[in-house]
């Protein structure tokens, strides 16, 4: 089970640094310009499975981690 755990975690790990950033700029966040504001951020193509697959991952770690806790 650790070892699934381990694979897991790494893949997961992977799955976060590969996706693409939607965080705004440092420099709006201080200083409040934001154009941007309502701009439509919908995920096509590679994004979306990307960030369906961290999701997938994401759940089955927790699931693991909490199997392994309670044996």
């Amino acid at each position: 089970m650790e070892i699934a755990l381990m694979v897991i975690s790494g893949i997961l790990i992977v799955l976060v640094l590969i996706q693409s950033s939607k965080a705004e700029p440092a420099s709006q966040i201080f200083t409040g310009n934001n154009t941007e504001l309502f701009k439509n951020r919908k995920e096509r193509g590679s994004e979306l499975v990307i960030s369906r697959a961290t999701m997938i991952i994401g759940l089955v770690f927790f699931i693991l981690c909490l199997v392994i806790s309670f044996t």
